[in-house]
């Protein structure tokens, strides 16, 4: 099953987002700066084969945050370098935009070497583009609507590694 989305123009310069790691569990977090848009709050999971799962924080159909809980096997490469991307908004559709829903998919993780670009891949797909929801953080949508990806730059680093 994929998560389809409908890709709308940016309404003024992307929302900045907001890192933290939980050092007791792992967790990685990314939150848009931005006040939430009015409406109905969601959460869907993205759920691998191998039981990893990151979960998308919905308000009002738009991606607000993210959050990687349990983490599938990370790829380490000695660079990770995002794909030229166009600014805007990525909206679920109404059936992911109130209460919880989970969509399992094939869900791989890529890493650079300094672990400060995270790349999360849904399936196998070669042909996406790159949608900027806010400085920091791209959404990978296949010409189909279907999401292929999420990427997370300038991750600060994990705290105990400082």
């Amino acid at each position: 099953m994929s998560l389809t989305v409908q890709v709308e123009p940016a309404h003024g310069s992307p929302p900045r987002v907001a890192y933290r790691w939980d050092t007791d569990t792992d967790i990685l977090s990314a939150q848009l700066e931005e006040g939430a848009p009015q409406g109905p709050a969601a959460t869907v999971e993205l759920q691998g084969h191998d039981g990893s799962w990151v979960i998308l924080d919905v308000r009002a159909g738009r991606i607000r945050g993210i959050e990687v809980a349990v983490w599938p096997d990370v790829r380490k490469r000695p660079a990770l370098t995002p794909p030229p991307a166009e600014p805007g908004e990525v909206v679920l559709p109404a059936r992911h935009s109130g209460g919880s829903s989970a969509i399992e998919s094939p869900l791989s993780a890529e890493v650079d070497e300094p672990e400060r670009t995270f790349h999360f891949r849904l399936g196998s797909s070669a042909e996406t583009r790159a949608v900027e929801i806010a400085s920091g953080l791209l959404v990978d949508v296949e010409p189909t609507g279907a999401v292929a990806g999420i990427w997370l730059l300038n991750v600060p680093p994990f705290p105990l590694d400082q």
